[in-house]
């Protein structure tokens, strides 16, 4: 345990400064609690669940399956979808640890006054790593632009972008995008992190029960180069698995279409075509580059066993004795 202490486990209380993300229509019970019972800190997503009832009911089912702590990640930026009513459920269930993600968390943390949780914000640029510190943030996730969902406008890398925010933030920073293995956690402790988040890795495993067979395998079997960007010209850019749809998304874009144009196929319902349903064709999932660099589904003990065991040797080969 000592081994591992960071600025991000003290303040999460978890073993290992490894966070998995919010995954769309992905993160619930299973994933979170299998997290969060190997040592990292699982997460359960708000804003995909329909009404509180259906969050207050995960929450307790998450807090059932792990005794260890475990957050709630809200996408605020889902065309304006109110969550204030799924917050307070949140807050009222006593979970420790919220992260906010896709839109201005000025509104979200008001909501949080005088409330004692501890508070993280997904970042893709430095003034907004700044910004999140002025306004209460306890840590910021700081997203590459390698990551998969969505990314920053501004292309930076994440072996950039991290130590330029650790430089410009006091609070703890947790790297984002690009990371898979023991590598990329030795890797963002380098460049000033103090904690790591991962995304699409965690899809890879077999406690993420609802992402389709057909998903989890275009993960494993994706070269670094199978990811492209969607949404740019609606300046919300963000990284998928390379599929039918997506190409389509894409040339639909290149054609000069709207907003209106492109809502049918980047829809939430287009989303779970592919992740629930394996539909390339008629859907498509979020995913990093990190895709290059995992070739098996496994559980997530095994893959935070492995992690652990490749940092310590890289730990070790470079320990100056």
């Amino acid at each position: 345990m000592t081994k591992w202490k960071t600025r991000v486990t003290d303040l999460l209380n978890i073993k290992y400064p490894i966070i998995q993300g919010g995954l769309a229509y992905l993160a619930y019970a299973e994933l979170a609690s299998a997290v969060s019972n190997a040592g990292g800190l699982g997460q359960i997503t708000a804003m995909s669940l329909s009404t509180p009832e259906e969050l207050r009911e995960e929450i307790r089912k998450t807090r059932a399956m792990t005794d260890k702590p475990f957050g709630v990640n809200f996408s605020i930026g889902q065309h304006g979808r109110p969550f204030e009513h799924m917050l307070e459920v949140a807050v009222k269930e006593g979970v420790g640890v919220v992260s906010v993600t896709g839109g201005n968390p000025t509104g979200f943390f008001q909501e949080l006054e005088g409330v004692d949780i501890k508070k993280l914000v997904l970042v893709a640029a430095k003034r907004q790593a700044i910004k999140a510190e002025e306004l209460g943030a306890d840590a910021v996730m700081v997203v590459g632009q390698e990551g998969g969902g969505h990314i920053g406008r501004d292309d930076t890398g994440t072996f950039i972008l991290i130590p330029t925010v650790a430089d410009a933030v006091k609070i703890p920073v947790i790297a984002s995008g690009g990371i898979a293995d023991g590598r990329g956690v030795m890797a963002a402790m380098s460049l000033g992190a103090e904690g790591i988040e991962m995304g699409t890795r965690f899809i890879a495993t077999k406690e993420c029960v609802h992402a389709s067979k057909q998903y989890q395998q275009a993960i494993v079997d994706g070269a670094e180069t199978d990811t492209e960007i969607i949404k740019r010209t609606l300046k919300a850019p963000g990284r998928v698995i390379t599929t039918p749809l997506s190409k389509k998304i894409i040339e639909l874009e290149e054609s000069g279409a709207g907003y209106e144009d492109l809502k049918q196929y980047i829809s939430g319902t287009a989303n779970k075509k592919y992740i629930y349903e394996g539909k390339p064709e008629q859907g498509f999932g979020w995913a990093g580059q990190a895709v290059g660099l995992i070739h098996e589904v496994v559980s997530v003990e095994e893959l935070m066993k492995t992690i652990i065991e490749e940092a310590e040797k890289i730990r070790v080969k470079w320990s100056v004795h």
